[in-house]
C-alpha cells in the first residue's frame, strides 16, 4: 500500500443520499472497540441527514456464538442506537453470493484455488490460476482473479488518497473451500444491495478495500465512500489485550460509556453535558468532526 496518487483506478461514489451501515458479526458480544467503531459510523450517518442500517455478518457458522446477535442489538438500542431498516442476516442470503459467484465464473474473472492457508497466508500469488483442470474434484477456494500490474487508488476521508499494488496483496477469496461465502464477496454484494454510500469502518479492514472495490467492479456494482477510523489500542501504543477488548460492554452505564467513546473519537463532549444516551448522541451528532481523525490508525485508551 502507497499514500500516493499513482496511475492506477481511482474509486469514488456517486452522489446519493446518505445510507451508512454498522456490519458486526455475532462472534462475541459488543466491546469497546467494536462499540467505537458503531458509534462513528451512526453519528456519520446522523451527522448527513442519512440512513443508517444493522447488518449481521453471520457466515462463519463455526465462530457464532448463540444469541449474540440479539446481544449486539439489545446493547445499541440501550445506547439509543437503532437500525432504520430491519436487520439484514447474511446467512438469509446465501442464494445470492452463489448467484454472484456463477456470474464471476462465466466471465471468467474467478479461478480454483486448492492452496492451504498455511501456504499463502491468506493471500495467494496466482499459482493455481491455469491448473483449473488438473485440481478436478478437489476441494478448492474461488479467487478472483487480478490483472497484471494492477493498481487501486482510493480516496478514503480519514487516511487520505490510498493506493494498493494488487500483486502485494495476492488475489481475493470470494468463495471458502467448504462451501461458504468469503467476507470479501458478500460485504460488497450487501453493501450494493443495502445501497450503501458511505462505509464508516475499523482500520483494520483498510488493506481489504482494493479486494472490495475490484470485486465490486467485476459484478457491476457502485463503489461507497470510505472512512477508516482508528483502532482503539493499549495506553502504550500495543495492541488492545484479550482481556480489554472481550470485555463486553453490557451492563456498563451507557452514558458514561458513549462519553468514554467520543473521547476515543477525539470528539469533546462539554463537562456539563447532561449524562443521557439521547441528549449525548443529540450533542454528539450536531458537533460530529470526523476530521479531527485526520491520518490517525490507532486511538489509545486513557492509562
Amino acid at each position: 500500500m502507497k499514500n500516493s496518487t499513482g496511475t492506477g483506478t481511482t474509486a469514488t461514489a456517486e452522489s446519493r443520499p446518505y445510507r451508512g451501515r454498522f456490519a458486526p458479526s455475532p462472534t462475541g458480544r459488543l466491546h469497546r472497540g467494536s462499540l467505537v467503531a458503531a458509534l462513528a459510523s451512526f453519528l456519520d450517518a446522523r451527522a448527513h441527514a442519512g440512513t443508517w442500517l444493522i447488518r449481521i455478518e453471520d457466515l462463519d457458522a463455526a465462530r457464532n456464538q448463540p444469541g449474540v446477535d440479539q446481544s449486539i442489538l439489545e446493547t445499541l438500542a440501550s445506547l439509543h442506537m437503532s437500525s432504520d431498516a430491519p436487520v439484514l442476516h447474511q446467512s438469509a442470503r446465501l442464494e445470492v453470493y452463489a448467484a454472484a459467484l456463477e456470474q464471476l465464473r462465466h466471465a471468467d474473472l474467478v479461478y480454483r484455488c486448492t492452496c492451504s492457508r498455511s501456504e499463502t497466508g491468506g493471500a495467494c500469488s496466482g499459482r493455481c490460476r491455469d491448473q483449473a483442470g488438473s485440481t478436478a474434484g478437489v476441494p478448492a477456494a474461488w479467487r478472483l482473479r487480478f490483472a497484471a500490474g494492477d493498481t487501486v487508488t482510493f480516496q478514503d476521508r480519514v487516511l487520505g488518497q490510498l493506493q494498493f499494488v494488487c500483486s502485494e496483496l495476492g488475489d481475493p477469496v470470494v468463495y471458502r473451500r467448504d462451501g461458504v461465502p468469503a467476507y470479501q464477496l458478500a460485504v460488497v454484494i450487501d453493501d450494493a444491495a443495502q445501497g450503501i454510500t458511505d462505509v464508516v469502518r475499523g482500520a483494520d479492514l483498510v488493506d481489504s478495500t482494493a479486494w472490495q472495490i475490484r470485486i465490486a467492479q467485476a459484478l457491476g456494482l457502485r463503489i461507497p465512500r470510505y472512512a477508516h477510523i482508528p483502532l482503539v489500542v493499549e495506553p502504550d501504543g500495543s495492541k488492545l489485550s484479550k482481556s480489554r477488548q472481550s470485555l463486553p460492554i453490557s451492563g456498563l452505564d451507557p452514558a458514561t460509556t458513549l462519553l468514554q467513546s467520543l473521547r476515543l473519537l477525539r470528539q469533546q463532549p462539554p463537562a456539563h453535558l447532561e449524562a443521557a444516551p439521547a441528549a449525548i448522541l443529540e450533542w454528539a451528532v450536531r458537533h460530529w468532526d470526523l476530521t479531527q481523525l485526520a491520518g490517525l490508525r490507532t486511538v489509545a485508551l486513557p492509562a
